[in-house]
């Protein structure tokens, strides 16, 4: 059962493509060269807003210990690289974690 971790980040108008740039070039990447036991992927979701941009992060671990081995004991704790709080409004402190119970794919009869 796999386990989801999720995330939230606002950053001003100006500053989202430019976050949006960080996390794909290097943030990512950094997390994806770490080789986590158990680290399956990342998704990246964006809402444009009156007056800010919000960013969501969901990343998939096999378990609860895998998430421990990314980020330690203390693992609700954000994970928010200098680089990416110089881009950020605000964001989180503590991340969230749900069981993945169901996951259903539609697939359309072409």
């Amino acid at each position: 059962m796999a386990v989801k971790r999720i995330w939230h980040g606002w950053t001003t108008l100006e500053n989202a493509d430019n976050y949006r740039k960080l996390l794909h070039d290097e943030v990512f990447p950094g997390i994806e060269a770490k080789r986590i036991p158990g680290y399956m992927s990342i998704e990246l979701l964006r809402r444009d807003l009156e007056d800010e941009v919000e960013f969501i992060t969901i990343m998939t671990f096999q378990s609860l210990q895998n998430v421990i081995d990314f980020q330690g004991e203390d693992y609700s704790r954000c994970y928010v690289p200098n680089e990416a709080q110089k881009l950020l409004k605000r964001w989180d402190q503590f991340s969230s974690h749900y069981e993945a119970v169901e996951c259903r794919s539609y697939e359309r009869d072409t």
